[in-house]
């Protein structure tokens, strides 16, 4: 078959193969016939060639990650593992060929296409109208500066009109702040619910839409300056017209299928197909304008279109995203790297040469644009170098726009080589950078001390209580219930109500002290908020409550609850274990995403942590005052250390009120020879009023080892509504011997893994209090 295309004035041959070789007939023939090779099928090229791609890429990223590199550059090495530059010719000819070639392709423009689709429907685009004034001002000053000089210098150093042209649709690349890239960095860097990650999440926004608007008018104007007006203002016209019709007539479709689904119910699938295919077709609506990278804007504008968060967004990210980003992305980045022909980048080239003036300098002065007023107002350096670098990020759009542009030949090879090198360096340094820069958990310590043993007796107690589902309200009620908070003795709630993130582009933290129902998040914890009213109002005078709704992803989860807890100056802070007992006493699976959180919070908190284990307590309604003569029978066990005291001033507090009957067991271990150290003070100290006090029940138990201890223990597990243990983590005394090895959830201590066992038959709620250790 013969070709001529209109660039070149020579004829091009290729051979196709009728019919194509698609399912070989297995490895093993190869041994059987001489002539047969498998390679020579298309289904196994593909399968070897994706193989490659996943065992490279993971085997790179399990070295790179301890180096603090993301895992985009373990994607770029293997694509120039796997290209013609690397791999010798015989391989590249066998595993490249045209088929092949075709398919990874495929593979990887709809790969690429999901992502910027989905990243449209994560981001709310009203966030452009609400974001603070700082970050609008960050967002001008990271794009004009860097801007007016990208295209100064793309007019000074064109020598003709065709240099000029291709300079031009790459200099936007040098300045434009992607927020895509911004939102998939600080989620690589775990910081995206940090006060710093939320400034750079919101200026991203801003600045991405700004980079919209100056790139379409830079480029007409300066385009209309050398008079080639008609290579871009005609092909933006369609674009357009579509983005209008998104708008206008598929949005408002949208938002009524979402108005018509009743709340908490999953909208209809037919309607999430029918995006689908709506994105699918919007591909190939202007193929003309495809070729030059424009449909990316359709495609983004069709997922702003989508109504973000529950229940259409959500469903959308749900259904697509793992698939996206777990396997069609790696592959598109992977294979842009493929494209690469040679190792050594060609400085003589004067295309190059430029590239590299106009992307270094350009990129360095975006950096200290933003630089200087963060330095300017008093911004923590550190923290305004990470932030500068971060709004300075290259990434996977970027990335994209020089593989699209190549493979539609308006760069060379060369100058996609100096492109693919600007990205590569670009998104390595920069996470390794902010890692070394930028600790969030930085800010939880050296502010004060806020342990429940420094909090004033007359004062309220300052507490943060977490909720995941219906049943942690119940059980965290009871346990406040059981404190018969008072007037003498008074509580400061504050209900947090944590909410996975879905179908949002970042995280969201909203205060209900207003009770705004327009506010996203209000209906999450409409239940929530009304539940714990009443038990303010059943203690009037005695509970002062505040609500809030984070809806962040799970990992990010501890940097809402530290942040609350500083901001409240909490000394507490109550987590519902990830072990739920239904009240007929059986056991719901454990939830790991909730059990990994505590673990976070239990290594970061800036004050003391309470994990409370459930039982299924159904002794006390929770929407009623208790009787005047019921009480609240409360043990407390002491081995002694940091927890145990932290614990025992906790359970001492609520043994103020008459109505809470405390029992303090202390366990001392037969073998002990008596020799006294400073903790053995300590202990003496704080068990020194409880030994005097009448209304405190001390009991003194001298045991051998851990199964004695054991034994005592489930004898009093029907005695009491609640339980008090420290922690006590990694501590083994002769009290607990032997207990170690059968412990299931050592996060929360021996004890508290006892008593969280399944075998453990009480109805008693169980609550575990670390010290604050963070000062």
């Amino acid at each position: 078959m013969k070709n001529v295309t209109s660039q070149q004035r020579y004829p091009i041959e290729s051979c196709v193969i009728l019919p194509p070789r698609i399912s070989s007939a297995g490895l093993l023939r190869e041994f059987d016939d001489t002539n047969y090779r498998w390679l020579d099928y298309a289904s196994p090229r593909i399968q070897l060639i994706i193989v490659l791609i996943i065992v490279l890429t993971q085997g790179f990223h399990s070295m790179l990650k301890h180096l603090g590199l993301p895992v985009m550059t373990s994607q770029i090495i293997a694509g120039v593992l796997l290209s013609e530059a690397v791999l010798p010719k015989q391989w590249s000819d066998i595993l490249m060929s045209q088929e092949t070639v075709q398919l990874l392709g495929t593979l990887g423009e709809f790969g690429y296409t999901f992502f910027v689709f989905l990243s449209g429907v994560k981001m709310d685009i009203s966030m452009v109208t609400r974001v603070g004034s700082k970050a609008c001002y960050l967002a001008l000053i990271s794009i004009f500066p860097p801007m007016i000089y990208a295209m100064s210098s793309t007019v000074m150093m064109s020598n003709n009109q065709k240099e000029f042209t291709r300079i031009l649709y790459i200099s936007p690349l040098f300045y434009i702040t992607s927020f895509p890239v911004i939102h998939c960095l600080l989620t690589e860097l775990k910081i995206l619910n940090s006060e710093l990650g939320r400034l750079a999440h919101s200026t991203a926004i801003i600045a991405d839409f700004l980079s919209f608007i100056c790139v379409i008018s830079a480029s007409a104007t300066l385009g209309t300056i050398q008079g080639i007006p008609t290579s871009l203002s005609p092909k933006l016209v369609p674009i357009f017209f579509f983005i209008f019709i998104v708008m206008v007539v598929l949005r408002p479709a949208m938002l009524l299928v979402v108005k018509l689904t009743p709340e908490g119910r999953q909208v209809n699938q037919t309607c999430i197909y029918a995006i689908i295919i709506v994105l699918l077709c919007s591909m190939r609506l202007i193929p003309e304008v495809f070729n030059k990278n424009k449909p990316l804007l359709v495609i983004y504008a069709l997922g702003l279109a989508v109504p973000h968060g529950p229940p259409l967004g959500s469903a959308l990210v749900e259904k697509f995203d793992t698939m996206g980003s777990g396997f069609f992305v790696p592959v598109f980045v992977t294979t842009c790297a493929m494209r690469l022909r040679k190792l050594s980048l060609d400085f003589s080239n004067d295309m190059v040469k430029e590239h590299a003036i106009i992307s270094t300098v350009t990129l360095l002065m975006k950096f200290l644009s933003c630089l200087g007023p963060l330095l300017y107002k008093k911004m923590h350096k550190p923290d305004a170098f990470a932030l500068a670098l971060i709004l300075s990020a290259k990434g996977i759009i970027e990335l994209a726009a020089y593989t699209l542009m190549s493979d539609g030949k308006v760069l060379s090879p060369e100058v996609f080589h100096a492109g693919l090198i600007f990205v590569t360096i670009s998104g390595s340094i920069v996470p390794v950078l902010v890692r070394k820069l930028y600790d969030p958990s930085r800010k939880y310590a050296g502010y004060q001390i806020r342990k429940i043993m420094d909090a004033k007796l007359d004062s309220e107690l300052q507490i943060i209580t977490c909720i995941h589902v219906p049943n942690n309200v119940t059980s965290v009620i009871n346990m406040l219930n059981i404190s018969y908070p008072t007037k003498e003795t008074p509580l400061a709630v504050s209900v947090l109500h944590l909410v996975k993130l879905s179908g949002f582009d970042g995280p969201i933290f909203l205060s209900h002290q207003k009770r705004s129902k327009s506010l996203t998040g209000y209906w999450y914890s409409e239940n929530v908020i009304l539940s714990f009213k009443k038990f303010e109002g059943n203690h009037w005078g005695a509970v002062t409550l505040n609500a809030f709704t984070a809806i962040s992803p799970p990992e990010f989860m501890h940097d809402d609850i530290c942040t609350l807890a500083l901001d409240k100056l909490a000394s507490l802070i109550i987590l519902p274990f990830h072990r739920t007992w239904y009240i007929d006493g059986s056991v719901q699976p454990e939830d790991t995403t909730v059990r990994n959180l505590n673990q976070r919070v239990l290594e970061k908190a800036p004050c003391s942590v309470g994990i409370l284990i459930d039982h299924g307590n159904i002794r006390r309604p929770i929407f009623s005052a208790a009787p005047a003569e019921s009480y609240s029978e409360v043990a407390m066990l002491f081995f002694g250390g940091n927890d145990d005291r932290e614990a025992l001033t906790l359970a001492k507090r609520m043994a103020r009120n008459t109505k809470v009957r405390l029992t303090v067991a202390q366990f001392i271990a037969k073998s002990d020879d008596g020799e006294v150290d400073w903790e053995i003070i300590l202990d003496s100290e704080v068990l020194q009023n409880v030994k005097s006090n009448d209304r405190i029940n001390y009991i003194k138990h001298v045991v051998n080892d851990g199964p004695e201890t054991v034994n005592i223990v489930h004898s009093m597990v029907d005695e009491f509504d609640l339980i008090i243990v420290g922690r006590r983590y990694n501590i083994e005394d002769p009290q607990i011997s032997g207990l170690k090895e059968w412990s299931e959830f050592p996060e929360i201590g021996i004890m508290g893994d006892l008593l969280a066992s399944k075998d453990l038959t009480g109805k008693c709620s169980v609550l575990v209090v670390q010290q604050q250790h963070i000062v």
